[in-house]
């Protein structure tokens, strides 16, 4: 599932690296974090007579290096594996045990941060989807590709306003590059209880036309519930947009509700809703529980649910 990017907070903590990752190593300026997000689920999926399984949704280890090299100023190092597909198939010829997620190295100075390698785009940021799965589409950008293996990436902090900035080269004629192309911008603001947010793309597979895509999406805390929204559209491809509300029912439990929809410019409109309600343990809040009901109007599906736990640090 995407993170979602939608207050000053959150965009500070990207800056800073993980935000509950256990320190390793800390001394003579250099400092080791790593950070993990494990989740198991019981799930049956949205669809035509799908069967229950045992699925691992997140089995991530996060490894981040940062030296501080003078005042303002520091270097870092991400290095990212994810192990879901290996646990999820341990087949002899399965080529996605160990996935390589990020591999990155950066410079920043104060509120601004330099990172070039294997990353996410600057779009992936984007949206207001509090699913555990998707039912149709996370968001418009989701129909393209959301990460590259040469990506420069700028991210920066000003107040209330955060800014990223990302390309993808196109690196033709290099054999390790795919050849795909995508230049990226994310913005988001917070203006009291209003969260604010849009986004652009420019994306171009080798041998294809390039497409445009653009998206913009608002919260609004009430105090007793959260509620968001977005929308985007890619050219001459489809509109998709998100509607949701989470509202506390404890002190330990959520519950989201949302609706989604994929509306294509040479196809059929597809709408979809989800619930869950999450419960975090008060002694440990990083320990949790949930469980999630879906389903679309699709043609012959029937709808889909899932039960797990996850554990983050």
């Amino acid at each position: 599932m995407k993170r979602v990017a939608l207050t000053t907070a959150i965009a500070a903590a990207m800056l800073a690296g993980s935000v509950q990752a256990a320190t390793i190593y800390e001394g003579n300026g250099l400092k080791y974090d790593l950070k993990g997000d494990l989740q198991v689920q019981l799930r049956q999926k949205i669809g035509d007579n799908q069967d229950q399984d045992l699925e691992f949704d997140d089995l991530e280890l996060k490894n981040r290096v940062t030296y501080s090299l003078n005042e303002g100023m520091s270097a870092f190092a991400q290095l990212d594996y994810s192990f879901d597909k290996r646990a999820n198939d341990q087949s002899a010829d399965s080529q996605d045990g160990g996935k390589l997620e990020e591999a990155y190295l950066g410079l920043k100075f104060d509120n601004i941060a330099l990172r070039l390698g294997k990353q996410n785009y600057s779009t992936d940021e984007f949206s207001v989807e509090k699913a555990y799965e998707t039912v149709v589409e996370d968001d418009i950008f989701d129909l393209n590709d959301d990460a590259g293996d040469d990506v420069v990436r700028v991210d920066a902090q000003f107040e209330n306003l955060f800014v990223s900035v990302s390309t993808d080269l196109k690196a033709e004629g290099n054999g390790d590059s795919d050849g795909t192309k995508s230049s990226d911008l994310f913005v988001s603001t917070e203006l009291g209880n209003l969260g604010l947010m849009a986004a652009y793309q420019n994306y171009q597979e080798l041998g294809s036309d390039s497409v445009s895509s653009w998206g913009v999406g608002v919260t609004f805390d009430a105090g007793f519930a959260k509620f968001g929204a977005d929308y985007g559209s890619m050219e001459d491809t489809a509109d998709v947009y998100n509607l949701v509300a989470s509202f506390p029912v404890a002190d330990t439990t959520t519950v989201a509700v949302g609706i989604q929809n994929r509306d294509e410019d040479a196809g059929d409109d597809v709408t979809g809703w989800y619930a869950n309600a999450t419960y975090k343990f008060p002694e440990q809040k990083a320990v949790s529980v949930f469980g999630e009901i879906g389903d679309t109007d699709a043609d012959n599906t029937d709808p889909g649910y899932l039960v797990g736990m996850r554990i983050v640090f």
